[in-house]
């Protein structure tokens, strides 16, 4: 099991993670257009993905999306794109994924929205705070 930051290089990886991510919470499959930007997040270092390699394959990753909270006056993180393969799931890389990401991305404070349904994986893994209710801007 080696952790790592999600460079350029790995984008290839990053997408069929991404890919199967966005299929399994049952949104839309992102088109190339959405790779081309969000690939340009991270070449800009908008949005910081981390993985889980295991024997040279990116078998797990997560986003940190960086911002400033008056939570804790500091740079602070939004935790999203939590994805681990199916065959990997159980096997202890989750909260090692986590803590790997928030000690790489040198947050103060990291939150995660989530459904209703996952708040306890969450909580397993280290979001044990309650913040409230994160709710979405409609326009």
């Amino acid at each position: 099991m080696n952790f790592v930051k999600i460079e350029t290089k790995n984008l290839d990886e990053l997408k069929e993670l991404h890919t199967a991510y966005k299929i399994e919470i049952g949104e839309s499959a992102p088109t190339e257009k959405d790779f081309k930007h969000l690939f340009k997040a991270i070449e800009n270092e908008e949005i910081l993905f981390y993985g889980c390699k295991i024997d040279e394959k990116l078998v797990a990753c997560c986003s940190i999306s960086t911002t400033f909270s008056t939570f804790n006056y500091q740079k602070a993180g939004v935790f999203e794109d939590f994805y681990i393969k199916p065959e990997f799931r159980h096997k202890g890389i989750a909260r090692k994924l986590v803590t790997f990401a928030w000690k790489q991305s040198g947050v103060g404070s990291l939150t995660v929205g989530c459904a209703d349904c996952d708040v306890e994986m969450y909580k397993a893994i280290g979001f044990e705070i309650p913040l409230g209710n994160m709710l979405a801007f409609n326009k």
